[in-house]
């Protein structure tokens, strides 16, 4: 199982188009995601004071695009210790099929 952090407004137009594109593949090629142990850091170091959240869990089994383990691609900020030293996060190359969205939360 592997996250991504969306918002609702995406998510309702993903739904709608039904298919998800974050803004993240037009301007880097992959869609970030991370495992479930390194979403609360990644919530805290880059949407902390956002709302209107959602933690979509994706089946990586069901995805139709290429999913890739690879180091971070954004420089770490001085707050992440969580995810520091991890070596690396899921990184979606191509749109995220809807069916391989399995469960949807809020995340305050």
């Amino acid at each position: 199982m592997i996250c991504h952090i969306a918002s609702r407004e995406a998510w309702a137009e993903a739904k709608a188009d039904g298919i998800y594109r974050a803004p993240s593949l037009a301007s880097e090629g992959f869609i970030h995601c991370s495992r479930l142990d390194q979403i609360l850091s990644v919530a805290n170091d880059f949407y902390r004071g956002q709302s209107n959240l959602l933690l979509l869990c994706i089946d990586e089994g069901k995805l139709t695009g290429d999913l890739r383990w690879e180091a971070p691609s954004h420089p770490q900020p001085a707050s992440a210790a969580a995810t520091a030293g991890e070596a690396v996060f899921p990184h979606l190359y191509g749109p995220l099929n809807l069916d391989a969205v399995v469960a949807v939360y809020d995340l305050a």
